[in-house]
């Protein structure tokens, strides 16, 4: 199965695949974990500090040997690339897509650039993300200190001039934790204007965590300074997935926070362990249950055939 076709089946039957994101053995495991007791097609994403963080030959390891103990669907994506330099050494890595994040230059640069990225990745069968508008906020290294709607017109110019075969757009949702100063607002009416000009065209949503207060309050509790942190509600996050083109959400807070939580609070109620294994494989059993979670109760995944 192709990822184009798992996004064409996505709209389809109404939901969203979960694009989640990993820096190590443990939660790589643990997303591919949840996904498998689930049997739903999952994707793994690799932010651009990711891959370099963990060195190319490691990553390009991580693959082959996920690929031969998993047996659902599963898609390895970079995230948020932000040069051609970087997406062609994940085409080398044996990554499905890659996502060239050029939104914060003007419209005929990102155009330029991603164009450059999608007649390169097409050589090797490998799908392309574009963005088109941008996201107040900062995580890993994509920082932005102001928000801009996706422009639909815009949207439009920019998929035919570019051919992307997904657009990450920006209708309110921010990277981080503290992604909202008071109530949550996300431009439906946006989202619904890009649908009627881009028809056929996969969304993606990213800086879509939810930053779950009870794991706020718990993070809290053993020490951390989340004062402001709030999230995407998960209803909303619903909605998008199954009554409109999103076919991919991304996660990447959520499962920071659920693996800090796990590390302190094991390592305050135990502290005469130093055993790493202990306290990072109660981190996997927790990311694993948060990625159940996403998949069945929120972006309503469901099983596809392969």
């Amino acid at each position: 199965m192709k990822l184009q076709e798992l996004y064409a089946d996505a709209i389809k039957r109404g939901y969203s695949i979960g694009a989640f994101n990993f820096v190590n053995l443990e939660s790589l495991t643990a997303i591919l974990d949840g996904a498998q007791n689930l049997n739903t097609p999952v994707i793994v994403a690799v932010s651009e500090s990711a891959f370099k963080y963990m060195g190319a030959e490691f990553l390009k390891g991580l693959i082959e040997g996920a690929r031969k103990t998993y047996t659902i669907p599963f898609f390895v994506h970079l995230d948020h690339g932000k040069s051609l330099e970087i997406c062609k050494k994940a085409i080398d890595c044996n990554f499905d897509s890659v996502m060239i994040d050029a939104s914060s230059l003007p419209f005929e640069e990102n155009v330029k650039l991603t164009k450059s990225v999608v007649d390169y990745a097409k050589q090797f069968d490998v799908q392309v993300e574009g963005e088109l508008g941008r996201l107040k906020g900062v995580e890993d290294t994509v920082s932005s200190n102001e928000h801009l709607f996706t422009d639909p017109s815009e949207a439009l110019t920019f998929v035919k001039q570019t051919n992307v075969d997904s657009l990450a757009i920006a209708i309110g949702t921010s990277h981080g934790v503290n992604k909202f100063l008071k109530d949550a607002k996300i431009r439906i009416d946006i989202l619904q204007e890009i649908e009627k000009t881009i028809p056929n065209t996969p969304l993606v949503l990213h800086g879509a965590s939810s930053v779950p207060q009870k794991i706020k309050s718990e993070l809290v509790k053993f020490g951390a300074d989340l004062k402001n942190a709030q999230g995407v509600p998960e209803n909303i996050l619903t909605e998008v997935s199954t009554k409109h083109h999103i076919v991919k959400i991304n996660v990447d807070s959520d499962i920071r926070m659920t693996t800090t939580l796990a590390v302190r609070k094991y390592l305050t109620e135990n502290p005469s362990d130093i055993d790493v294994r202990k306290y990072l494989s109660q981190a996997k059993k927790d990311i694993t249950k948060l990625i159940e979670h996403k998949i069945k109760d929120v972006f309503k995944t469901k099983p596809v055939k392969y």
